[in-house]
């Protein structure tokens, strides 16, 4: 799990007027919103005897923690001690890690970690959405006992859908089966560092009887796949010119070995209102035929070194993330879940902030990193 970028918290329509409490990174987070309905995320400990602010409430566009009283404003800043009585002065130290919110695509997503605003990634743009005369948008969540690293692999293997998921490929019954040349693009939503992408042809049956109709002269198709950061990941399936599906994965972890997937499928067809609930059903039974292989891979987390891996040509996505998440443990963004995990129930850590860029003195100890 990394700190440094942009994380999905919850969906818009699930924050109202009560705080609710959210783990993200093995962390938890209250988050809020004050009066004029702008989402907040903070770090869910108050500093002053460990209160799980998210079971407080949202007073003066604070939240309060429900054990003292004690209030934070968005920034984290605390505005009112009640024991101190009602004009006191508020030590600066009385604060509590606050995250860059933003509200997208009917979800909120904050920025975890401390680099400053023009340093970081982005998140993944939708465009399709501006277009509602071509595409029409399912939105889904869902979760599963699995390491995001190892969910989004499985996004960028090319070689599984040809077994795991019988629409997409004919099952290996073909003795010319093999994963096609991969021709890779550099990252399609921001700077390089940020991830890449590739594109491949690949052939797949006729649309089955029990999902939506799609049909096609010929069996080839075309489909690319990327990221951006560790945890965002696009897909595209081009069936034709009028037909396409355009996949938009933004993962959560949970814990290390439990994610929370927010999936914003966009297709260029059968845009009629009423195809919605076959669509999301035909997107979670695929979901869930990747969770079914997911949840039993051993190990549980991916291989530090690939050499306990035999690799092929069409792992080369894969082994190109590897690198990238590489590269960010390098800048000492990785966190040491296994010193958090010996700590537990001794110690409270906070998600490093970017306040803490400019203000020293902090109660909570940041997540140990490697």
């Amino acid at each position: 799990m990394y700190i440094n970028f942009w994380y999905p918290v919850t969906l818009s329509e699930e924050l109202k007027e009560e705080p609710i409490r959210v783990r993200m990174l093995s962390q938890n987070f209250v988050v809020f919103r004050d009066s004029k309905g702008k989402p907040n995320t903070l770090s869910d400990t108050c500093v002053h005897r460990g209160g799980s602010l998210s079971g407080g409430v949202v007073r003066e566009d604070c939240i309060q923690c429900p054990y003292h009283g004690w209030r934070f404003n968005g920034d984290g800043v605390c505005q009112r001690i009640p024991s101190l009585g009602k004009d006191a002065k508020i030590p600066k130290r009385a604060r509590v890690d606050a995250y860059p919110t933003e509200e997208r695509y009917g979800i909120v997503f904050a920025f975890l970690g401390d680099l400053e605003e023009g340093k970081r990634p982005p998140i993944m743009p939708i465009n399709e959405l501006d277009d509602e005369k071509n595409w029409r948008a399912n939105v889904l969540t869902y979760e599963a006992n699995i390491n995001f690293e190892r969910s989004i692999e499985n996004g960028l293997d090319a070689a599984h859908n040809e077994f795991v998921h019988p629409t997409h490929g004919h099952e290996g019954e073909g003795d010319d089966y093999k994963v096609g040349k991969l021709d890779f693009v550099d990252n399609m939503f921001g700077p390089k560092k940020w991830g890449f992408g590739f594109w491949h042809a690949f052939k797949s049956p006729g649309s089955k009887s029990d999902g939506p109709q799609i049909k096609e002269a010929s069996d080839e198709r075309m489909a690319g796949s990327g990221i951006v950061g560790p945890n965002q990941m696009w897909t595209y399936i081009v069936f034709n010119e009028n037909s396409e599906f355009r996949q938009y994965m933004f993962e959560c972890p949970v814990e290390e070995n439990h994610v929370k997937i927010f999936l914003i499928n966009m297709r260029k067809m059968m845009l009629d209102p009423n195809m919605d609930k076959p669509i999301a059903d035909r997107c979670m039974v695929i979901a869930k035929q990747d969770i079914v292989i997911l949840e039993q891979l051993d190990p549980v987390l991916t291989p530090q070194f690939n050499t306990k891996e035999f690799l092929v040509p069409s792992d080369e996505p894969c082994i190109k993330y590897r690198k990238l998440l590489n590269g960010w443990k390098k800048k000492g963004w990785k966190i040491d879940t296994t010193e958090l995990t010996t700590n537990l129930g001794k110690k409270a850590y906070a998600i490093p902030s970017p306040a803490r860029k400019t203000q020293k003195g902090w109660v909570l100890d940041k997540v140990p990193l490697s």
